[in-house]
């Protein structure tokens, strides 16, 4: 007998009527119109069951300190990097451990089941990390959190930085950062990606650096990062992050740099939600958006992923937890609007953000582990269009959360009362 049968779902990839079934956290099968015995069954009713979504971008140990010890009033990113080194000192493990715990509820409830979230290395006390290794244990039954050590005050530039970084590694975070763009001169931001990149292959780690988080189009450390992946033999094991910059190069130089980046397997992980909000900040008008070149990355064969980056923190005072709002915006900004770019954005939140991270079993096939979102949608581009309800959020056949179908009671003139969602 099976665990848990779901019928008549509609999957991503537009096939309909589908029958999932899982046995052991894992789905069994796959296909149309399944019966069998199950000690759960599950009609969705024609509804869009996705695999979880993924976020690839996140500073957990930031998150929801909003007004802490003040506001960033420029909105620009070097406040909010002053602004978190004021509230470093203030910081302490359980308030951090906190409200990442409250996060990764938010999350759960909104079907993000995968974060990969940088951890700031600069302080020598470790604090975050060590904080942040202790919210992955907790949260490891039903939240898969992957740590980045992130030198946010530059490795070269602060003091202690790569010794603080190796530490990090050493305690257990999994992935090796850095902010070339952040570093006192350009030269020692090339010094420090190479220095960071045969750290990673030295100890078989992957890396995911903040890359050209600037509008300066001649911040190009995405090169480098490119240049050295293929020079260790690290293709698919690197990740370039914002990679703003791009949004303000020369079409010519881009031209080079795209099959680069394509050839070298190197990832890039767009934040729409931070990118328009912190890029342009210092043009009158016309305002660059800022956000990198997505569709034109995607058609060089670059696996672009979107993240969420922030919310209520130094950086960004919104947010939720919610990948369908990152799509949303994502879609606006790279003007991705044609029905295929709408769900190139839906599969940069979902399948695309887990070949980030280097999910293992993940998707709806047969052998995945269960673990998948029922939306109150019809398609990804429906659910993208109305940041669409999460109905039940399953992980390996387990439900996590379940939320009441968005409804709205209507009592219209002439037309008496009645209740529907909307389309």
């Amino acid at each position: 007998m099976l665990d848990l049968l779901i019928t008549n779902a509609t999957l991503p990839d537009g096939r309909t009527g589908m029958s999932i079934a899982v046995q052991g956290g894992r789905i069994a099968e796959v296909t149309a119109g399944l019966d069998a015995p199950a000690h759960e069954k599950l009609d969705a009713q024609g509804l869009l069951l996705a695999p979880h979504f993924v976020d690839p971008h996140f500073h957990m140990d930031a998150t929801l300190s909003y007004g802490l010890p003040r506001v960033n009033e420029s909105g620009t990113l070097l406040e909010g990097i002053a602004l978190w080194g004021e509230l470093k000192p203030l910081l302490t493990a359980d308030a951090l451990i906190e409200r990442a715990l409250a996060y990764c509820d938010w999350a759960v409830a909104k079907g993000l089941l995968a974060v990969r979230s940088h951890v700031d290395t600069s302080d020598p006390s470790l604090l975050a990390v060590d904080a942040l290794l202790e919210v992955k244990r907790k949260v490891a039954p039903y939240l898969d959190l992957q740590l980045v050590a992130f030198p946010q005050d530059g490795v070269l530039r602060s003091h202690g930085g790569v010794e603080n970084l190796e530490r990090a590694l050493d305690k257990g975070v999994d992935v090796v950062g850095g902010i070339p763009h952040f570093e006192r001169t350009m030269a020692d931001g090339a010094a420090s990606v190479k220095l960071l990149c045969e750290i990673a292959a030295q100890r078989g780690k992957l890396v995911d650096m903040h890359c050209d988080e600037s509008d300066d189009p001649l911040s190009r450390h995405i090169e480098t990062l490119a240049f050295e992946a293929q020079r260790l033999g690290m293709q698919g094991r690197v990740t370039g992050s914002h990679c703003t910059s791009m949004h303000s190069m020369d079409n010519y130089y881009v031209s080079k740099l795209l099959p680069l980046i394509a050839q070298s397997g190197v990832a890039v992980v767009a934040n729409p939600l931070i990118n328009i909000t912190l890029q342009g900040r210092h043009d009158t008008y016309p305002k660059r958006r800022g956000m990198t070149r997505v569709p034109e990355l995607m058609a060089a064969g670059v696996n672009v992923a979107f993240g969420h980056d922030c919310v209520m923190d130094p950086w960004y005072g919104m947010g939720s937890g919610d990948m369908l709002e990152v799509a949303h915006m994502g879609l606006h900004v790279a003007q991705m609007t044609s029905q295929a770019g709408i769900r190139q954005c839906f599969e940069a939140v979902t399948t695309h953000a887990a070949r980030v991270m280097h999910l293992q079993g993940y998707g709806i096939e047969a052998g995945c582990e269960a673990s998948f979102v029922l939306l109150q949608a019809r398609d990804p581009v429906e659910a993208i269009r109305l940041r669409a309800t999460r109905l039940k959020v399953f992980r390996k056949g387990q439900l996590l959360a379940q939320t009441p179908a968005a409804t709205a009671a209507l009592h219209l003139p002439g037309r008496g009362s009645e209740t529907a969602w909307m389309r």
